[in-house]
């Protein structure tokens, strides 16, 4: 006779929980793995792991050692929160840790793992690593673009203008206009295209909002079927349904944008193709498809897309946010970046990128936000391709790598009162200087290809703001500096903040 369901699902229950400790007691600890916590069956140390996960990570590190070693599901994970633990990982065994692990997100919503940040390492990365380094991130090609950056500046200082009050400050909502800058930034660098901002109400840019809100949400969601592979039998929290329908909405908007652009292409005469396109990242892509269409397929040309989109808007942004919050926090901060923003620069001129070679101050804030807030604080997970050993404990093959730049930036035998914002802590040190101390970036051949790029848009945007506006907190609280969940952590709460427009640069905000 059959039992019920009720009974089955106990015995499989029972059943796996004594394979598991057979499984558990025969690898208890092969060839002296590092420290680790107590691990329940089947599901290891998942139950331990809280959001933000940064933060639970922190803790576990503080208690079992900047070497640690959790069981997550089916996958194994290395924890590391040492500069030294991260020389040796990216620096000697750095090609042993170039690879990605296997997400879900990787195959549906990044092109079956072909955009440079979950793609392993092979012939494919190398052809992206050389496609961003040399054309599309280099010192030649950020200059032609800098007046696409200084005009959309302009355009955000424009309207914050236009929505203040010259007699009292006014209430401002930073993260949304802080996003749509840094999206119009990237947009128009990728496609000559803007699709936010109060004028631009077309249904194409709705789309495009309504898509890229979707794929950021799943992105940062916390996906268990990625630890424990049973559950994508019945696609647990229905993650995977909603990836595959998104990936075709996404996959159809990208491919109308490069259409357009083989259409505008091929009605142009050869001699006016850089005028009519304005050569968009788009545009480089489809020229070099036509001397390697073997690599540059439309596929490849989509998937740079969209980590050029992903990697160059979020991070800014949450950047741009956090600084802005710890100089709210310091006004006496604030006002030395506004007083060597006055020297270099004055009340003639509207800021720009040229001026910030001269802003050293205001690269120290920048640093020192990067370093107490790092927008990706675990980075992008790594996986050994093959059996190593970290700082003398061993690490087997197919690995998760996790490195915890939250415990690093913050570790007081490192830094002098690590959790005070001090800019001044940079002067006379060139962050590189910190080697591996300070890493907002990544660092090694999966470092961020866009790092130039991300600093002279941080660099610019927050420049202009204190140049052209005071800003004040609203009100006598303190201003909440706790983190959000997901891969890129903004604040847990929107920041809101008194704008007012610099008697000094009435004249000029009029002009704009």
């Amino acid at each position: 006779m059959e039992g019920s369901p009720w009974f089955n699902f106990a015995l499989l229950f029972v059943f796996l929980l004594v394979v598991s400790k057979f499984v558990f007691k025969r690898h208890a600890n092969p060839r002296n793995l590092p420290p680790s916590p107590p691990a329940l069956p089947i599901i290891g140390h998942l139950h331990l792991l809280k959001e933000p996960l940064h933060r639970t990570l922190h803790e576990l590190s503080e208690k079992y050692g900047h070497i640690l070693f959790l069981r997550c599901g089916t996958r194994k994970v290395l924890v590391i929160s040492s500069p030294s633990a991260v020389e040796e990982c990216f620096t000697k065994k750095d090609i042993i840790f170039a690879n990605r692990p296997r997400t879900l997100a990787g195959k549906h919503l990044n092109y079956n793992y072909k955009t440079i940040g979950f793609s392993s390492y092979g012939d494919h990365w190398r052809n992206l690593r050389r496609l961003t380094t040399l054309e599309l991130f280099s010192t030649s090609r950020l200059a032609i673009f800098t007046s696409v950056r200084q005009d959309e500046v302009r355009l955000l200082v424009k309207q914050l203008f236009q929505d203040s009050s010259r007699e009292k400050p006014t209430k401002v909502e930073l993260r949304p206009k802080l996003l749509e800058l840094n999206f119009n930034i990237m947009l128009r660098t990728i496609a000559g295209k803007r699709y936010y901002g109060k004028e631009v109400v077309d249904q194409e840019a709705k789309q495009f909002q309504i898509i890229m809100k979707e794929v950021t949400e799943l992105l940062g969601s916390s996906n268990l079927n990625d630890f424990l592979p049973v559950l994508q039998w019945v696609d647990f929290q229905g993650l995977e349904k909603r990836m595959v329908i998104l990936k075709k909405k996404m996959d159809r908007f990208f491919q109308n944008l490069v259409v357009e652009h083989k259409r505008i292409r091929g009605s142009a005469s050869s001699q006016s193709v850089n005028e009519v396109t304005k050569m968009t990242l788009i545009d480089v892509m489809l020229s070099l498809q036509e001397i390697e269409p073997e690599f540059y397929t439309d596929e490849v040309i989509k998937s740079v897309i969209l980590a050029t989109l992903l990697a160059g808007t979020e991070t800014s942004s949450t950047t741009m946010e956090w600084a802005l919050s710890l100089l709210l926090k310091h006004p006496e901060t604030m006002h030395k970046a506004w007083a060597e923003i006055n020297t270099n620069v004055g009340q003639a001129r509207f800021l720009d990128e040229s001026d910030l070679t001269k802003l050293n101050y205001l690269q120290n804030v920048i640093d020192e936000t990067l370093r107490l807030f790092p927008p990706a604080p675990l980075l992008i997970p790594h996986e050994s391709s093959e059996e190593c050993t970290v700082s003398g404990f061993h690490v087997e093959q197919g690995t998760m790598l996790l490195v915890n730049l939250w415990t690093i930036h913050r570790d007081p035998k490192l830094w002098v009162e690590p959790e005070r914002f001090r800019p001044e802590r940079f002067e006379g040190v060139e962050a590189e200087g910190y080697h591996y101390q300070l890493l907002p970036f990544g660092v090694g051949r999966r470092a961020c290809p866009g790092a130039a790029l991300g600093r002279r848009v941080v660099g610019l945007a927050l420049g202009a703001l204190i140049q052209c506006f005071e800003w004040d907190k609203i009100g006598e609280s303190e201003i909440n500096m706790l983190e959000e969940a997901g891969i890129v952590i903004p604040r847990a709460e929107p920041l809101e903040a008194l704008c007012k427009p610099r008697q000094t640069m009435i004249n000029l905000l009029y002009d704009l």
